[in-house]
């Protein structure tokens, strides 16, 4: 299932969740529920007010609790799908359901404990739907995915029985080669030309290359269009890619894919 971005177990998400949906919760109730209190309580309008603090500081301290653990486990590295992050929301709406439930059952004995818990449940969910909404919206919308953006940058190379055997930038890598049952990957570190022969045919690497932007160049040969300097063709018509990297033979082009090289520089 589809994790959710990283920006959702963020800090700055955290603090929203902690600070934001307890205030929401709260002018809810003064603005628009005050009868209910007064109903659920049998208490004068006095009592509204400090009843109703009360609660919000529960659903904070509950928030507080929940999404510092859920921020650190991001931090951790760690994820969670949407369905997680969901069925972990609903949590946070039925503990502090309970913890307002209890408060309310110990402080005044007009209800018991799951009369009080079937209505602060109902309340709960009816007003923090909405914020947690409106948040989880805007971080998802304003704020990319910084894992997903870092990883986009990496190219991933896997042999042909699925091993994950090199990981290197986008940006290093200059041109891939086929040797029998072999491709030979040659790219830069510290700007010294290395190679990394790996146990992998062309067509196995075809859409790894296609969604990093390395495109064919020839039957044998993937380049990639960054490091490509310029495009020659030889006193017999050989076209051949000048790469930005001192001393290294140029790579050979074959017309069919010359057209596609040349809109790419």
């Amino acid at each position: 299932m589809t994790k959710i971005p990283s920006s959702v177990l963020s800090v700055t998400s955290m603090m929203l969740h902690i600070i934001v949906i307890p205030i929401f919760f709260l002018c809810f109730i003064l603005l628009y529920e005050s009868a209910w209190m007064l109903r659920f309580l049998d208490e004068p309008i006095n009592g509204t007010v400090i009843n109703t603090l009360i609660l919000a500081s529960i659903m904070a301290g509950v928030m507080a609790l929940s999404r510092i653990a859920m921020t650190l486990q991001g931090r951790e590295g760690g994820s969670l799908s949407w369905l997680q992050y969901i069925l972990w929301s609903g949590t946070e709406w039925v503990v502090s359901a309970c913890f307002m439930a209890l408060y309310m059952a110990l402080l005044y004995g007009n209800f018991g404990y799951f009369p009080a818990l079937g209505r602060c449940m109902v309340l709960v969910a009816s007003t923090i739907a909405y914020p947690y909404l409106i948040i989880d919206f805007v971080i998802c919308t304003t704020h990319p995915d910084e894992q997903e953006l870092a990883d986009a940058d990496l190219v991933r190379f896997a042999d042909n029985t699925g091993r994950l055997k090199l990981v290197i930038a986008r940006e290093v890598l200059l041109y891939i080669i086929a040797q029998e049952n072999y491709v030979s990957i040659h790219y830069l570190e510290a700007g010294i030309v290395k190679e990394y022969v790996l146990r992998q045919s062309m067509r196995g690497i075809e859409e790894l290359m296609q969604k990093h932007g390395i495109v064919r160049c020839q039957r044998s040969y993937f380049v990639n269009p960054r490091h490509v300097k310029v495009l020659r063709r030889d006193k017999e018509g050989v076209i051949q890619a000048e790469l930005d990297v001192a001393n290294m033979k140029p790579v050979p082009v074959s017309p069919k894919y010359y057209d596609q090289l040349s809109r790419m520089l």
